[in-house]
């Protein structure tokens, strides 16, 4: 880990090289995230809630689903762009360091402007909270917790598909953006508000369901079972297969031969 936080380091002196242009798309990328939140609330301006979920509700969902995914932007932006890799021969490079794969992976690239986008999140779920008055247990702590850490999960479970997904086809842009950002827009909302088809898609095969739907009904007391709490555990086992998947790609990788 010493390695990575060295190569975080050298990635953020190297960012703020170009002071002006890292605030300008700073700042942007402040303006693209409020548009995501105003959306929301012109919906329920028209609509006092969707399904039985308040505007507040679907706020803390959105923060959840927004906070791993930007999260991930930043920290993990090495597997997210893991097509350059194959296409510029730099993943023959990595093979050959006596480093664990996905940690070289990760110091290869950041993103700090997406910074912005992460520290937004966390305001939009504070505002949430406050306005859900919530009646705290040790539970509801574990939870927010365990929805927070498994949003940062499932985000990187995905970029690692993905990334497999390059072995095959050496660009995966477009399934990549079906289940990143088409799921993160997606699952900023409640899935119980969708058809049970696409409940069911993102509980079994892609498990969005259990970082903010499950636990976020403990959460605000639609349900009291505490193992709805303990949800979120699930997209940690999901991780598994991900890892291995990912790994099986490197067995079938062919060298570019430069």
């Amino acid at each position: 880990m010493k390695l990575y936080f060295k190569a975080l380091g050298l990635h953020l002196k190297s960012e703020l090289e170009y002071r002006a242009s890292f605030i300008i798309s700073f700042l942007s990328q402040i303006l693209v995230f409020f548009s995501y939140y105003f959306i929301i609330i012109a919906l329920f301006s028209k609509f006092s809630n969707i399904k039985g979920f308040t505007m507040y509700e679907v706020l803390l969902c959105f923060s959840i689903i927004q906070f791993g995914f930007a999260f991930n932007e930043v920290f993990a932006r090495g597997i997210d762009k893991f097509d350059k890799l194959i296409i510029d021969g730099g993943f023959d490079r990595l093979l050959l360091r006596p480093k664990n794969i996905i940690l070289q992976v990760l110091c290869n690239e950041s993103d700090f402007i997406k910074v912005s986008r992460l520290i937004q999140a966390l305001i939009v779920l504070v505002i949430a909270v406050i306005h859900l008055n919530i009646s705290w247990n040790i539970f509801r702590v574990i939870c927010l917790i365990l929805m927070l850490c498994s949003s940062i999960a499932i985000f990187f479970g995905i970029f690692l598909l993905a990334a497999s997904y390059c072995f095959l086809t050496v660009q995966g842009l477009e399934v990549r953006n079906v289940f990143t950002d088409g799921g993160k827009h997606m699952a900023q909302y409640p899935i119980g508000v969708f058809k049970k088809g696409f409940v069911y898609f993102f509980t079994i095969i892609i498990p969005y369901g259990f970082v903010n739907y499950y636990p976020l009904m403990y959460f605000v007391g639609k349900n009291n079972s505490c193992l709805y709490s303990f949800s979120p555990i699930v997209v940690f086992v999901y991780l598994i297969p991900c890892i291995l998947v990912f790994y099986a790609g490197i067995k079938k990788y062919s060298s570019v031969g430069s």
